[in-house]
């Protein structure tokens, strides 16, 4: 049992996604053209953002989660409530309402052979303020964890000076400090403001850091994102090197973080920790963490699964991680609970609706669940096979 719990702050909205399943595989994009109709069979709502999606898969690892994101008052905000009420009727308890601002949703494309694209409306959370995050409640926490500040105008605004003051306030009352992002529209003004000078002044106040590789590439690097991205011949994290997982990740230890996880979907998930003394300050949730979280590089393999659809995969597999932390596990078990819960939520079309608990993950994993292949080439890598967990020395 958990006792450590968990906040999640930031994103959440509606996902409308259409059911595409009809549409002939790998046809959607030329079927998507003006004047033309594409039918759907039926469409699925559902919370989603990174609150509700972390959140709830949090819940379902058997964390004690409290979801606190922005809402309007109007028909969206109602059902997102009552949507979340399914799970368990506390986590709706705290959203906040907006009396201005309408609840923010998006529309899901995730048609047969196409890469999901979304269609993103923020609402509310673009009002998100530090304000929102009561210090009362903060104080009956340990960890912290913020999702997408580059889809909220609020945090992203003024170098990022929102989300400093919210990461500011949760180290003040003893919370241990985590991070996610999700993927702006690159020609929207979130897409063009200075990501790296905003992760200067933030992430000396993030403890753990969860971004995909697309996300961290973009932040940091947006040359290399750019030129990954235009190879339409393959998918971005197939073009992925070891050395550029290294180089990104020296940045952001650099700045203090402890541990940066970064999803790379099909291949896994790969850690990195910073040494000793970055781990002597880190807040009620690092409590209990040996010396075996200190100076650790691994890369997980992602788990073989019927594929049902990826929304909230990635939430899932920052949930899973954030779990293992607050268990007290060595890093090997974290990091394979959150490609397990990866894995798991793509098995399922309900997303982190069909999540299955810690318990029942880690039997499958310890069964020998099935591992996609990965060969990590880079220097100094070998394969743990005792976890079937690739590491550098």
């Amino acid at each position: 049992m958990i006792t450590k719990k968990a906040i999640i702050a930031g994103n959440i909205c509606m996902d409308i996604t259409p059911n595409l399943s009809s549409v002939p595989e790998g046809q959607f994009s030329a079927l998507l053209q003006p004047g033309r109709l594409i039918q759907a069979d039926g469409v699925r709502l559902s919370p989603g953002g990174a609150v509700s999606n972390t959140g709830r898969a949090l819940h379902k690892l058997g964390v004690p989660a409290q979801l606190i994101g922005k809402i309007g008052d109007d028909a969206f905000g109602e059902v997102l409530r009552s949507l979340l009420e399914v799970d368990a009727p506390q986590l709706a308890e705290d959203l906040v309402i907006d009396l201005s601002m309408p609840t923010s949703y998006t529309i899901v494309l995730n048609p047969p052979g196409f890469d999901r694209a979304f269609i993103h409306a923020p609402g509310a959370n673009n009002t998100f303020y530090a304000s929102d995050l009561p210090r009362a409640i903060l104080q009956e926490a340990d960890l912290l964890h913020f999702g997408y500040p580059s889809v909220m105008r609020s945090i992203y605004r003024g170098d990022g000076a929102e989300l400093v003051s919210i990461l500011q306030r949760a180290r003040r009352a003893g919370l241990t400090t985590s991070l996610d992002f999700t993927l702006p529209d690159p020609t929207s003004p979130a897409g063009k403001v200075d990501w790296p000078l905003i992760l200067e002044n933030s992430l000396p106040l993030v403890d753990l850091f969860l971004p995909s590789v697309e996300e961290l590439t973009f932040l940091l690097d947006r040359d290399t994102f750019n030129r990954l991205q235009a190879d339409r011949d393959a998918a971005f994290v197939d073009q992925v090197e070891p050395a550029l997982l290294d180089r990104l990740s020296d940045i952001v230890l650099g700045y203090g973080v402890k541990a940066v996880m970064i999803k790379l979907g099909h291949r896994g998930v790969c850690l990195r920790t910073g040494g000793a003394k970055q781990w002597d300050k880190g807040g009620r949730a690092l409590d209990g963490l040996d010396a075996g979280w200190h100076n650790r590089e691994m890369w997980a393999p992602a788990f073989s699964v019927d594929e049902q659809g990826t929304t909230g995969a990635g939430d899932a597999a920052a949930a899973g991680f954030i779990a293992g932390v607050l268990r007290e596990s060595q890093p090997e078990t974290a990091l394979q609970i959150a490609a397990a819960a990866g894995a798991n939520c793509v098995e399922s079309p309900e997303g982190v609706s069909g999540l299955d608990g810690w318990d029942e993950l880690s039997a499958r994993v310890n069964a020998g669940w099935e591992t996609l292949p990965l060969n990590v080439n880079g220097e100094g890598w070998r394969k743990d096979n005792t976890h079937g967990i690739w590491e550098k020395a």
